[in-house]
């Protein structure tokens, strides 16, 4: 009878951990040429965002990556709606070897809105985000669902803050980008693109 209940005792304090590891907060470490920054993304409020920007740190996809677009209030020459970020991407050499799209977690049902330093998906429309990210540089609403920076009202999915490193963030969108203003993807694009070493998960 000790030994039944021991094992339950067990059981059960083994899968108490596991859900508390399981619902924690996760730290990754971006290493750019320009220094750290790292983030801290929300399996809770955004699970499938969260497990799928995990997915590409954890195969090493971002290892490589780069820095490729700072948006400032001066390069946005097709946007009425101004923001403000910078996205990155995972190594060009990898590019074609990506995981499925996934669904909008909307900011309507995650809660995480696009303030100062928030982490998000880039994407073109809904459930079509796959590696790109970026990040928020102030407060950002018109990426919020409801919000009019894309058109169809949906909004960004957020996952995530940066904890440590926005001194860096401002330095990458304070670099050069192109001196070709026709469009937001030449005037955005930076120029040289600026080098992800290294993206891992750090401990709390």
């Amino acid at each position: 009878m000790r030994i039944c209940l021991a094992v339950i005792l067990s059981a059960v304090v083994s899968a108490t951990a596991l859900v508390s590891t399981q619902s924690k907060s996760v730290r990754v470490r971006v290493q750019t040429e320009l220094g750290d920054i790292v983030l801290e993304v929300d399996p809770i409020k955004a699970p499938i965002t969260t497990a799928n920007f995990l997915k590409y740190v954890d195969a090493g996809h971002y290892d490589g990556g780069i820095f490729h677009r700072t948006v400032k209030m001066d390069n946005q020459p097709e946007s009425t709606v101004k923001i403000e970020v910078i996205q990155a991407g995972v190594n060009p050499d990898r590019a074609k070897q990506g995981f499925p799209a996934i669904a909008l977690e909307r900011t309507s049902v995650t809660g995480i809105l696009h303030k100062d330093g928030v982490v998000s998906m880039a994407r073109g429309g809904p459930d079509s985000a796959t590696s790109g990210w970026f990040i928020c540089i102030n407060d950002q609403s018109s990426l919020d669902f409801g919000g009019n920076r894309n058109p169809d009202g949906q909004g960004f999915a957020a996952f995530g803050r940066v904890v440590s490193g926005m001194d860096v963030v401002r330095k990458i969108q304070a670099a050069p980008s192109s001196t070709t203003r026709a469009t937001n993807a030449e005037a955005q694009r930076l120029t040289p693109p600026i080098k992800i070493l290294k993206v891992v998960r750090v401990s709390q």
